[in-house]
């Protein structure tokens, strides 16, 4: 359980860099997407998606 818990959560990482790479996001305050957190992503990606609506 804990491998395919794993590979859900990159996954959606993966998701939300690619997402924000689409809208022109490639770093954080000097950090890369890559180096965030899941939370900080889903952060990130929920106020581009707010600024679209």
């Amino acid at each position: 359980m804990g491998k395919l818990l794993r590979n859900a959560l990159n996954n959606k990482k993966v998701f939300l860099i690619n997402k924000l790479i689409n809208e022109g996001i490639y770093k954080k305050n000097n950090t890369h997407l890559f180096e965030m957190t899941l939370s900080d992503l889903q952060e990130e990606y929920n106020k581009i998606s707010d600024k679209k609506s």
